[in-house]
């Protein structure tokens, strides 16, 4: 069977590559349509032999001639495919493959990274119209499905599978890995250590107006009200902005919060692997005003607990014995979980919660898992009898 698979970028969204490799290793046939450009999703897709197709559109919409002949160009390119069917992610993604395959017979899957566009009310009025025209729609959380479902979307037209973390690639370090990571970092033994990973987004004009969707800001506040009670502490931010306006926006909270002067906090941008921080780290924290599932995957796999917002999927993440749910955009609640995991932290049973936190995501969110689903549910929706039926299609997120 050939699947033609389509994503805004060529930087993010290396989550689809488990997927694509389970397709392939299936024996169908899998074409990535990317924008024009470099980017990390490009090189590892041309290192596992991935043919990819730059996209004619350009993932931006405005009513102007250029636009319309973009999607007539994409609607050519894959009328030249002849896919049985096409899996898109990202929501610009979905607009264009959805306008460019009318009238077309092609089965269509949309896989949902995030609920940030639902949040508009204007694009979730939109959607509950324009997601007829998938043929199935794979929610990357079961908040994101309840989304859908509220939307009456048909219940055999929608599954809920995450895109999931690699649990070979992250996992819990052994005492010696710890410590070296604490020394190359300047971390004694004693201090307590909290690790935010995430991209700084600029704010957008639609939903969560003026502030950054990640909560940045959130944790940096708390921090301030934590360290007052707990000075030998540590917090370190791994990220560098999106994009310009992002990059602007970070470099507007270093600014505000004046983290230059304040010895607690260090903040890494251009960080290629984050496990070092992980293998270093005593919690980690995803305080965002909207997320899928964030880092919090990631510091799990490595036995790191989590204090998480209950934003979108986050509270999927942890369970009581893994780590804390916290009201998003609550400074106070945010530094009130992290003096109760510095509280654990001296005592010692913060580290008890590192089996069960990598325990949850191993069962739950294992990408190996995750992306067999979803190719059964792509083999199925393109007609094809599925090679697996490991498990039922809501089964990883539970």
């Amino acid at each position: 069977m050939r699947v033609v698979v389509m994503l805004k970028t060529a930087e993010g969204g290396r989550w689809i590559v488990p997927q694509v490799e389970e397709l392939r290793r299936r024996g169908n046939e899998v074409i990535v349509v990317l924008p024009a450009g470099p980017g990390r999703l490009r090189e590892q897709l041309h290192r596992a032999g991935v043919p990819m197709i730059d996209s004619p559109f350009r993932f931006r919409f405005r009513p102007t001639l250029a636009t319309a002949a973009q999607l007539w160009s994409l609607r050519r390119l894959l009328r030249r495919l002849r896919p049985e069917v096409v899996h898109y992610h990202h929501y610009h993604a979905a607009l264009a493959v959805r306008l460019s395959l009318l009238g077309l017979d092609v089965a269509r899957i949309f896989m949902v990274p995030g609920p940030l566009f639902l949040e508009s009310t204007p694009i979730r009025t939109a959607e509950r119209f324009l997601a007829r025209l998938d043929d199935l729609v794979i929610a990357g959380s079961a908040h994101t499905a309840d989304l859908y479902r509220s939307m009456a979307r048909r219940e055999d037209a929608l599954a809920a599978v995450p895109y999931g973390v690699d649990t070979r690639l992250f996992r819990p370090v052994d005492a010696a890995t710890r410590a070296a990571a604490r020394r190359r970092l300047g971390l004694p033994a004693d201090v307590f250590v909290a690790v935010m990973a995430a991209y700084a987004y600029a704010p957008k004009s639609m939903v969560h107006r003026g502030t950054g969707i990640k909560g940045h800001d959130v944790l940096l506040a708390a921090w301030r009200s934590f360290t007052r009670d707990c000075p030998r502490s540590r917090l370190i931010l791994v990220g560098e902005g999106w994009d310009a306006a992002g990059e602007e926006h970070r470099r507007e909270l270093l600014r505000r919060f004046d983290v230059a002067a304040d010895p607690t906090v260090d903040w890494f941008a251009g960080v290629i692997d984050v496990r070092q921080y992980y293998a270093a780290a005593d919690v980690s924290v995803s305080p965002s005003r909207s997320e899928n599932h964030g880092a919090a995957l990631e510091a799990g796999a490595c036995g790191v607990p989590s204090i998480v917002s209950d934003a979108g999927g986050l509270p999927e993440t942890v369970n009581r014995d893994s780590g804390w749910v916290v009201p998003t955009g609550d400074v106070e609640a945010l530094a009130a979980a992290l003096r109760g995991a510095h509280a654990e932290f001296r005592s010692g049973r913060l580290a008890r919660r590192s089996p069960a936190a990598r325990d949850h995501i191993e069962q739950r969110f294992d990408s190996g898992d995750c992306a067999r689903v979803v190719a059964d549910l792509v083999e199925t929706t393109g007609g094809r009898q599925p090679v697996s039926r490991r498990r039922p299609a809501a089964a990883p997120v539970g």
